[in-house]
């Protein structure tokens, strides 16, 4: 069955079908007056998923999933919904990228996300450059208060997605 159309979508398609021209041989049927839409509104802002502070504690990577999500990761048949690439970036900008990126998914109805972090820098010649910043604070920041209510758990990402270099993180509902 069908749904039903929203009034905006109603008057979007009576704006969409106003501005078709007819088949050669066919007449445009009649239509009233597109009513004006209004179509930049911004999307309704979202709440974080309710969770109790004990949920809270739990660290990322040692919550729970149901069995069935810890096969799938295990034998790489887990498909992400959305990746994100964090190399090239420097570390405050990769944390940014990385919390306006969990939101949209988590609001977007996302449920895993894949976070490539890289190894780190592995030149003997770039000794003064700290290895693996962006890996080593990723927990931090899945950890922290902003972005924990909408994290279910973090798990090592299989070969396939990037093995040592990538995470699988999966969100709540």
């Amino acid at each position: 069955m069908a749904r039903r159309l929203h009034p905006d979508e109603s008057a979007l398609w009576a704006q969409v079908a106003a501005s078709i021209r007819p088949l050669p041989g066919r007449v445009r049927p009649i239509v009233g007056p597109a009513p004006r839409v209004i179509v930049d509104q911004p999307p309704p802002r979202a709440e974080p998923p309710k969770r109790t502070p004990a949920a809270n504690r739990i660290a990322v990577d040692a919550a729970t999933l149901d069995g069935g999500w810890d096969r799938k990761m295990r034998t790489g048949r887990l498909a992400p919904d959305l990746t994100v690439d964090l190399h090239g970036y420097s570390r405050d900008r990769a944390h940014a990228l990385l919390t306006r990126m969990i939101v949209e998914a988590a609001t977007g109805g996302a449920r895993v996300m894949l976070v490539i972090t890289g190894k780190g820098a592995r030149d003997s010649d770039d000794a003064d450059r700290p290895r693996g910043v962006i890996r080593s604070s990723l927990r931090d920041w899945l950890q922290s208060s902003d972005l924990r209510p909408y994290i279910a758990a973090l798990r090592p990402a299989h070969p396939r997605h990037g093995g040592g270099g990538a995470w699988y993180v999966i969100l709540r509902r």
